[in-house]
């Protein structure tokens, strides 16, 4: 288990996605902030545009911080055609947060519940 710490929360950004009304996502994102300020957890939040360098968002968010956990969220991990991010995502976290516990979440707002499996 990692030491309790500073998180961060890697996912897709709804408001890029086409086709996609973005209200009830991002607003389980603010209801995944309130859960880590009600456990006293820092976390940080990493939102990716699948068409506008990932990789590059990814790697600056986790030279960003010391973190003790990252959790990948499942609009990332569930969707087939993202498979090769998805990989590339587990990667960047072992080369920028080699110490970093790795979590997944099944929505945004159990990305707090997801992080605490992991940290003390």
């Amino acid at each position: 288990m990692a030491q309790r710490g500073r998180v961060l929360v890697i996912g897709l950004d709804p408001a890029r996605l086409e086709e996609w009304d973005p209200a009830p996502v991002q607003a389980a994102i603010v209801r995944g902030d309130a859960r880590f300020e009600a456990y006293g957890i820092e976390a940080d939040t990493c939102l990716v545009v699948v068409d506008e360098d990932p990789e590059g968002t990814i790697e600056a968010a986790l030279d960003g911080g010391d973190y003790a956990c990252v959790v990948v969220g499942g609009g990332i991990r569930g969707y087939e055609p993202l498979l090769e991010l998805f990989e590339k995502v587990v990667n960047l976290i072992r080369v920028h947060a080699p110490d970093a516990a790795i979590a997944f979440n099944s929505s945004p707002e159990d990305s707090a519940d997801a992080a605490l499996r992991w940290l003390r």
